[in-house]
Parts: C-alpha cells; sequence; structure tokens
C-alpha cells in the first residue's frame, strides 16, 4: 500500500491528497468532496506514512494495519465508523490482536475505520506487489563489452600558477607599485 502524499490536517474532516507545495504550505485536494484548499505552515499536518498504532510489541505502521484489514475484508470496505464502540473494538482486536487496548482509543479505532473505507472507496488501497529481482543474462559479447567500458579514473589535476607569481617562489609585486628603484 502507498499512502504516500495522503495527509491528515487537524481540525477538518477526513483525509487529503497533497497536489502541490507552496513558499508558504501545501495545497491539497480533499479526498472527500475534491476540493482544493490551501494549508498553511502553522496547520498541523500528520502524514499517513508517519502513522502508527500501538501495539504490546512494537508500534505498527497504519499501511500495515491498512493491508491486514484488506486481506480480513477480502478486498472490501469494513464496518462503519459509526458502529458501536464495542463492536469496533472487537473489530480491531480480530484484525489486530496485539493493541494496545489502553493506549488505543475508541476515537482513534473510529478514525482508523473511517479513513480506511474513505480509501477503499478512492481505490487508494490496493496491495503492492513486490518486484522480484530477475536475474540478467550475459552473453559472451556483452561481458566483452561492458569490460570495455569501464571509466577510467581521472588523473588529479596540480594547481596552476597564477601568470603574475614566478616558479622561484617570489611574490608578484602589487599592480601600479614601480618595479625598478
Amino acid at each position: 500500500m502507498n499512502l504516500a502524499g495522503i495527509i491528515s490536517i487537524s481540525g477538518k474532516p477526513g483525509l487529503s491528497k497533497i497536489v502541490s507545495q507552496t513558499r508558504t504550505g501545501l495545497i491539497v485536494e480533499s479526498l472527500l468532496d475534491g476540493k482544493r484548499t490551501p494549508v498553511h505552515g502553522a496547520e498541523k499536518v500528520s502524514s499517513l506514512e508517519d502513522i502508527s498504532i500501538y501495539t504490546y510489541e512494537e508500534d505498527i505502521l497504519l499501511k500495515d494495519v491498512f493491508s491486514k484489514m484488506f486481506k480480513a475484508a477480502n478486498g472490501g470496505a469494513v464496518l462503519s465508523h459509526k458502529s458501536s464502540a464495542a463492536e469496533l473494538s472487537a473489530y480491531l482486536k480480530k484484525v489486530l490482536p496485539t493493541y494496545d487496548e489502553e493506549r488505543v482509543y475508541a476515537s482513534d479505532i473510529k478514525k482508523l475505520v473511517q479513513w480506511y473505507n474513505l480509501l477503499h472507496s478512492k481505490n487508494l488501497l490496493i496491495e503492492e506487489k513486490e518486484e522480484e529481482p530477475t536475474p540478467k543474462k550475459e552473453t559472451k559479447g556483452a561481458a566483452k563489452t561492458s569490460a570495455k567500458a569501464k571509466p577510467k579514473p581521472a588523473a588529479a589535476k596540480a594547481p596552476k600558477a597564477s601568470a603574475s607569481s614566478s616558479a622561484k617562489g617570489k611574490k608578484a609585486a602589487p599592480k601600479g607599485a614601480a618595479k625598478g628603484r
């Protein structure tokens, strides 16, 4: 899952996608209604890539939680964020059994489910497949040409002496000074 450019703005509902960057902030497009608005540097912005969920072992990134939710729902939407706190807690316990129940509040779970459903409705929760490195086949001719194509190290050049100084280390006379007495 690639959550790059998806942000949450404190005090504004839903999620936004970064469209552009300006001198004083960002231009974002709301995923709820598609309206573009400026976000100034004083507003608190959180990238979904940086958000994680507390668990008893270690914190789990939001994209990994979304991936588990996606697999649990077989690629579909999950329960509504308007469900009761007990239902939301039971759902997260099923998807992420090790989440820390003391530090993850019902409002956090509600926001998590709401964000998941919003991203799912916009088709932004597509699983990324890891690319396996393909072995490169070299022919005998290709190996010879690649050996010839190696760059040669550049020779270090000594700094050139300025035209006004002499080879024996004498300093040049300043401009406008008389040379002979």
